[in-house]
């Protein structure tokens, strides 16, 4: 996979690593089903731009003559084209390959910084600090209203809103999302795909994204977290 055939605007799986990102540690949360919360996310993201659709056995499959541009979501439209896959097959598949590009994006673009250090004063190594975009903190911003505020989210919100949710990693946003009883049910409500009418996207689009995010996240909360 490449970073290669890059489109302007920022994927919803570039969104949800800088999301995960952590800037006072410098540290990626959730890293024990990073892989397949990644791979949600381009599932949401083809889902979104309407390459991707569901077969009446809950199986995904891409839309027929409509890959993706962006090179990161291509591999997983090629997979998917071969034949209708299972959620977890399809997450097991293309998400393990995703957290390097991903992240390679985000430097590139300026979210996420590389710092050189030395361990020990011997060993170099690379520390990862936040960008200058300040990008991260509109996108946190975005899920508080959904969570916090109670506003109905655009697809894409309520999709990093519900992938973050399954990730297991919410309690650690509490210094800017406090971990109530109100944002756990509402983010319990994302996970579901109760999204409400969001005017952003067609109701048929929204429906696929609704069900995609839906069966990853039940796919991903059952994956052991040790």
């Amino acid at each position: 996979m490449t970073t290669e055939a890059r489109s302007d605007a920022p994927t919803v799986v570039e969104d949800l690593l800088l999301l995960l990102f952590q800037p006072r540690s410098g540290t990626i949360a959730g890293e024990n089903t990073l892989f397949y919360v990644l791979g949600g996310a381009v599932l949401a993201d083809l889902a979104l731009g309407d390459h991707l659709t569901t077969t009446d056995r809950e199986r995904l499959r891409s839309v027929s003559g409509h890959p993706p541009s962006d090179g990161l979501l291509r591999p997983a439209w090629d997979y998917l084209a071969e034949k209708p896959r299972g959620v977890q097959t399809a997450l097991a598949a293309i998400g393990p390959a995703l957290r390097k590009p991903v992240l390679e994006r985000l430097i590139a673009r300026g979210d996420i910084d590389q710092e050189p250090r030395k361990v020990l004063g011997l060993f170099r190594t690379t520390a990862l600090r936040e960008g200058r975009t300040e990008r991260r903190a509109r996108l946190l911003a975005d899920v508080r209203r959904v969570l916090v505020d109670g506003a109905e989210p655009q697809a894409r919100v309520a999709a990093l809103a519900a992938l973050l949710s399954a990730s297991g990693t919410l309690p650690q946003f509490h210094r800017e999302i406090p971990w109530t009883s109100p944002v756990i049910s509402r983010a319990r409500e994302l996970e579901r795909g109760n999204w409400g009418a969001d005017a952003a996207a067609a109701a048929v689009t929204r429906t696929v994204t609704a069900t995609v995010v839906n069966s990853a996240v039940v796919a991903i909360t059952v994956l052991p977290r040790n």
